[in-house]
C-alpha cells in the first residue's frame, strides 16, 4: 500500500513541475506577445529589442550557475518556492516599463528567478522516476515550455486587447504565486530523498573537472537558442514579414508551440520504442536526441517560403524536433550522476543554454536589422546539428578516467 502511495505522488509532482514550466514560459511570453504595441510605443528598434533578450539571457545565464547548486543544498521544497516567488515578483515589475531601459531591467530580474525552473524540475525527476521513466517525465515536464507558449499568444492577446499590456504581466505574475501557495501546501521531500541527496552530493571542485559537464554545457550553446529564438522572435516574424495584426497572432502564433508539445511527449515515446530493441538508456537516448535534431533542419526553408502557412509549417516541425530531442536531453545528467548532483549539472549546463541564448539573439537582431529575417532561419536550422554531435560523443559513465583522476586529486589537495 505505501509503494502504491508513492508511485500516484510522483505524477502530481511531476504535475507540479509541469504547471511551473507552464507558467514560467506564460513569463517569459508575455514580452514577445506585447512586443508589436511595446516597441510601437517606446519606439524601441530591432536591434534594442535583442538588448532586452540579452538582459534576460544574461541573468539566466550567471543565476543558472548558482541555482542549480543552491536547489542541491536547499532541497526540492524550498528552492522551487524562492526561484518561482522571485521570478513571479519580477513579472509584475514590468507593469512599471517606461521604455528600453525599464524593461531591460525587469527582463534582468525575470532572468534571475528563471534559472531555477530547470534544475529544480530536473532534480524532481531524477529523485521520483526511475531511469527508464526519465525521458517520458522529462517529456511531460519539458511541455510545459510549450504548453506555455501555446496559451501566451491568445491569452495575452485577449488581456493585451482587453485592458491593456499592463495588466498582463500583472496577470501571469499572480498565476505564480498561486502555484507558490499550493506547493507549500502539498510537497514534502521523502526522507529517503534527503537522505540519498546528502550522501550522493558530488564536490564542485569534482563536477569541474569533468568533461561529461563542459560538453554538455556546450552542447546547450547550441542547442538551447533555437527554442528562444521562436519563443523571442516569431511573433516579431509574422508581424513584419507577414503583416500580421495582434489578433491574427494571437490566433495562428500558437501552432508552432502545440506540435512542440506533441514532440515532448514523442521524444519519451520514441525512447520507450528503442528501447524494446536493446541498448542501454544512455545510448538510446543519444539516439533519439539525433533523430530529432535532424528534423530540425526544416527552418533552413522557413526563409524562402512565400505563405505564412508553409512558413508556420516548417517552424511547427523545427519546434516538434526541438521538443523531441529535449525530453531525451533533459534525462541524460541523470543517467551518469548522481541524484545529488543532478541539479548542479543541470544548472552549469544551462549557462551554456543563457550563454548561446545571449549570442544568438544579439547575432539574430543585427541580422534582421541589417539583412531580413531568412539568414537567421538558416541559422538556427543548422546549429541543432552541432549540438545534436557534442551529445552523441558524450562521456556514458559517471567513472570516466577524467572524473576519477580529478576526484583523487581533490583529495591530496
Amino acid at each position: 500500500m505505501q509503494f502504491r502511495i508513492i508511485v500516484d505522488r510522483k505524477w502530481v509532482v511531476l504535475g507540479f513541475a509541469f504547471v511551473a514550466t507552464v507558467i514560467n514560459y506564460l513569463d517569459r511570453q508575455t514580452l514577445s506577445v506585447m512586443a508589436p504595441v511595446l516597441l510601437e510605443e517606446f519606439h524601441i528598434s530591432a536591434q534594442s529589442y535583442s538588448h532586452i533578450i540579452f538582459a534576460f539571457m544574461l541573468a539566466y545565464t550567471i543565476m543558472n550557475g548558482v541555482s542549480g547548486l543552491l536547489l542541491d543544498r536547499l532541497g526540492s521544497r524550498v528552492g522551487y518556492a524562492l526561484t518561482i516567488a522571485w521570478w513571479s515578483a519580477a513579472e509584475m515589475l514590468h507593469a512599471l516599463s517606461a521604455g528600453a531601459l525599464s524593461l531591460g531591467i525587469f527582463r534582468f530580474l525575470l532572468g534571475i528567478g528563471e534559472a531555477g525552473n530547470y534544475p529544480a524540475g530536473v532534480k524532481l525527476i531524477a529523485e521520483w522516476f526511475p531511469v527508464d521513466e526519465r525521458s517520458l517525465a522529462s517529456g511531460i515536464f519539458n511541455s510545459g515550455a510549450a504548453i506555455g507558449a501555446i496559451l501566451a499568444p491568445p491569452l495575452l492577446a485577449w488581456i493585451l486587447l482587453s485592458t491593456g499590456w499592463r495588466a498582463a504581466f500583472v496577470v501571469v505574475g499572480l498565476a505564480g504565486f498561486t502555484w507558490l501557495f499550493a506547493w507549500m501546501f502539498f510537497y514534502r521531500t521523502p526522507q529517503a530523498t534527503i537522505r540519498s541527496c546528502s550522501s550522493d552530493r558530488v564536490p564542485l571542485k569534482t563536477l569541474l573537472c569533468s568533461r561529461f559537464l563542459w560538453q554538455f554545457t556546450l552542447s546547450k550553446v547550441f542547442s538551447d537558442p533555437v527554442w528562444y529564438f521562436y519563443t523571442f522572435w516569431f511573433p516579431r516574424y509574422l508581424q513584419v514579414v507577414h503583416g500580421f495584426s495582434i489578433s491574427k497572432i494571437g490566433e495562428q502564433a500558437w501552432i508552432p508551440f502545440f506540435t512542440g508539445a506533441i514532440g515532448n511527449l514523442a521524444g519519451g515515446v520514441f525512447f520507450s520504442g528503442l528501447m524494446r530493441f536493446g541498448g542501454t538508456a544512455a545510448t538510446i537516448r543519444r539516439i533519439s536526441t539525433l533523430f530529432f535534431s535532424a528534423i530540425m533542419t526544416s527552418a533552413v526553408f522557413v526563409g524562402s517560403t512565400r505563405s505564412s502557412a508553409g512558413c508556420i509549417a516548417l517552424v511547427s516541425i523545427a519546434t516538434f524536433g526541438y521538443c523531441g530531442a529535449a525530453a531525451n536531453l533533459l534525462a541524460i545528467p541523470g543517467d551518469v550522476f548522481s541524484k545529488g548532483a543532478v541539479a548542479s549539472i543541470w544548472g552549469f549546463a544551462s549557462m551554456g543554454s543563457g550563454l548561446g541564448g545571449m549570442v544568438f539573439s544579439l547575432v539574430t537582431g543585427w541580422l534582421v536589422e541589417h539583412y531580413s529575417f531568412r539568414p537567421a532561419f538558416i541559422l538556427f536550422g543548422v546549429i541543432p546539428l552541432i549540438a545534436a554531435w557534442l551529445v552523441w560523443t558524450l562521456p556514458r559513465k559517471a567513472n570516466s578516467d577524467d572524473l576519477l583522476s580529478c576526484a583523487a586529486l581533490n583529495s591530496t589537495a
